[in-house]
This record gives C-alpha cells, structure tokens and sequence, in this order.
C-alpha cells in the first residue's frame, strides 16, 4: 500500500525557473521594443517628387546653393529623369557654377541625345566659360531639334552679345543679337531668361535705359536671383545713378554672397565719386571673398593707392602684376598686360606709380615702358606711363617743371576724373 516517493530532480527545477526568467525579461524589457512585421512604418517614406518641389521652391527664393543641393537629391532618387539634371543646369549656371552646369546638362543629354532644352542649357554653360565656338554649336543643335525653343534663342543672343563685346563677332553681329533677343521674348515672354538675355543685348550696346526695363521685367518674374541684380546695377552705374547702383549690387550680395562680384562694382562706384575710404572697405571685402582672384587683388591695390597706403597697395598690384603667394600662402596667377583690357592695364600703370613714390623707379621704368610699347593707343595708359618716367626722371636729377607733386594716376582722359566703366 506504501508507494515510493520519487527523489527530486534538481537540475530540471533549476531549468524551469530559468526559463520562466528568460520569458519574463523578453515579455517586460525586450518586447516593447521590437516592432511587429505586420504594423505600418510610423513615418512615410518621402517621395521623390518633393525633393523636386521643394528645390524648385528653393530657387524662386534665391537660395541658390541649397537648391543645388536639392536638385542633387532629386537626381539620386531620379536618376533617369532628364528635367531634373536641367534644372540642376540652369540653377548652377546662376549660382556661377558653369563648370558644374555642363556636366549636369551633359548627364541630361547622355539619357536623351536629342533633347533641345539639354544642348541648350549645355552651350549655356559653355558661353558662361567663354567657349564660344563650342557654346555656339550647342546652342544651334537646340535651335536645329526645336526651333521655337525660346530659351535656346535667348542663349544665343547672349552668346552674340559676348561675342560682341570681346570683338570675335561677324560684321552683322548687332542685328543678329538683337533678332534672337526679340524672338526669344516672342516665344517666351514669361520667361525670366529672355528678358534676361533682351536686357542684356540693350546693354551691350549702351541703350542702359531700355535695358533696365527689361531687367525689371525680369526682376518681376523672379527678384531674388542675385545676376539680374547685379546686371541691373551696372545699367544705373553706367548712366551715373549711384544710389540705385550700389542698392542693386548690394541686394546681389546679400542673395550671394559668396560672389564678390557685387562687392567689387560698389567698390568702383566709390572710387568714381571719390569715397575712397568706403571703396577700399568694399575691395577689402570682395579680396577676402576670393582670395585668389587678381582682378580683386589688384582693384585693393588701387584703392589702397586712391587712400595712400603706399606700401599696402605695392603689395596687392605686385600679386595682380607679377602673381605670387601673399602672406597667408594664398597662389595668385599674374595678368599679362593687353591692349584689350584697360582695367587690368590701370593695375599695371597704377603699380608703376606707386613703385615711384616708394622711390624703386629701378622697378618702376620697365612697367612703364612696357605699357609704351604694348598698349601705345591707350591714352590713359600712355599719359600715366609717360608721367611716371617724368617723376623718376626727376628724382634721378633730371630738370622738371615745378609743382609736380605726387603722382596720381587718372581714371579718365588727362583731363578728366571720371572713371572708365568696365564692358558688362
């Protein structure tokens, strides 16, 4: 009747309890964590069209770097859509971005060889790089695929006007700008380029007036980007509208600021109405800017002259004339004096004269005689040049006519103070 007792097993007590432990730690610290296949993601996965929107909303607000970069995400996430590498195109061109420009429209055109908009944006690119032979035949490649394209006839008006103006253009070269201007409007008359482009051909010919009525209508589609400011401030610049010059410039340079090119033109205005203390401030900036750009150099250089800073403008116009590092190691490539360009030609003439008035007319004499010999029709060179062998003449010994005073370099005739207005 006694039955008997079973001993207890210990090591299936202690494994028991274990596991009753492990499920315990999993249902209270693990599982809240640890999300179900079956439940919906919490955020939706954003789509690819809003990178789209959203750059394209970044661009009408001037912002053009950040549209940039929006535009590159679209282009992961749609990396066979053409009209996103475009817009890519035609928003690093206004960034001052040519380079970058063509390779997108180059992506564009790899999807789709005969896409008008994609050699049109491509030559685009290629004229804001000075390639004109290359730029040309892009650009009628658009036009040859679609000839109503307005913004590929707006291109070639403006590749016509550089042309133009640089002197590599046909003997016909005014009328056949201003044809494609006109019908770039007539096919495109909402569009920010062909007004952009009419403008543009108005000032090449020195009609400011009408020019800045384009501009405007241009500012009216879109007022934020920052080239059609700076376009619009040369025309009031030229017609010796001062504040409204330096307001546009200045609108430029807060849309972009890492542009100098805003910063130099008011550093020009000053210096033509004689506010040198403010030109200098302004060049300094625009040096600081771009570091490595010699026309900034040497434009410092001449304000810091304008201020008599002697030493400190000796400094800047012998990195714009001879290149070299400057005291941060920043690599400065020199200009070569041409007759084609009187700004670069004021920083060699202006070297010169400063280098007298440091008495180093050992260094001065072969400047001068330089610009004798490579730009003898340059009336404003020639005068400064002969003026500056005169004063070394005379510190060496040589009889001078009294009251010569300090050497100033003139920005006009001999006669005259006004400043010569650089082409757009």
């Amino acid at each position: 009747m006694n039955k008997r007792r079973k001993p207890f097993n210990y090591f299936k007590i202690i494994s028991l309890v274990v596991m009753i432990g492990v499920v315990m730690y999993f249902g209270v610290v693990i599982g809240p964590g640890v999300q179900s296949s079956f439940l919906p993601t919490p955020t939706a996965t954003r789509s690819p069209e809003s990178f789209v929107t959203e750059a394209s909303q970044l661009f009408e607000d001037g912002k053009l770097p950040q549209a940039i970069q929006a535009y590159e995400q679209a282009v992961r996430v749609l990396p066979n859509d053409p009209a996103i590498y475009l817009a890519l195109a035609r928003a690093q061109v206004w960034a001052g971005k040519p380079k970058e420009a063509q390779t997108s429209a180059e992506n564009a055109l790899l999807l789709n060889n005969n896409n008008s908009m994609a050699h049109a944006v491509r030559g685009w690119a290629l004229e804001a790089q000075r390639d004109f032979l290359n730029a040309s035949t892009a650009i009628d490649k658009a036009i040859e695929l679609d000839s109503k394209n307005a913004l590929a006839h707006a291109y070639k008006a403006e590749l016509l006007a550089d042309q133009y103006l640089s002197g590599t253009g046909s003997l016909d070269v005014v009328a056949r700008m201003s044809d494609e201007s006109n019908l770039a409007l007539s096919l495109g008359p909402d569009l920010l380029e062909t007004h952009r482009a009419r403008g543009y051909v108005l000032e090449a010919t020195g009609n400011n007036e009408e020019a800045i009525n384009e501009y405007n209508q241009a500012i009216a589609i879109n007022k934020n980007i920052a080239d059609v400011q700076v376009s619009i401030g040369r025309c009031y610049r030229a017609l010796a509208v001062y504040d409204k010059a330096v307001n546009a410039f200045t609108i430029a340079n807060q849309l972009n600021p890492s542009d100098p090119t805003p910063l130099l033109y008011i550093s020009r205005v000053y210096a033509t109405i004689g506010e040198f203390q403010k030109a200098e401030q302004y060049a300094q900036q625009a040096a600081k800017t771009s570091p490595a750009d010699t026309a900034l150099r040497g434009n410092l250089g001449v304000m810091y002259y304008r201020n008599l800073k002697w030493p400190q403008a000796a400094d800047e116009l012998s990195l714009a004339v001879n290149g070299g590092k400057d005291k941060e190691g920043v690599e400065i490539q020199p200009f070569e004096l041409s007759p084609d360009s009187p700004r670069i030609t004021e920083y060699f003439f202006t070297y010169g004269l400063v280098l007298t008035r440091l008495n180093r007319c050992g260094e001065a004499l072969p400047i001068f005689q330089k610009i004798l010999a490579t730009t003898p029709n340059d009336e404003i060179a020639t005068y400064n040049a002969n003026e500056g062998i005169r004063l070394c003449g005379e510190a060496a010994g040589v009889t001078a006519s009294p009251g010569s005073g300090t050497p100033e370099p003139t920005s006009g005739t001999p006669s005259s103070a006004s400043a010569v207005t650089p082409t757009p």
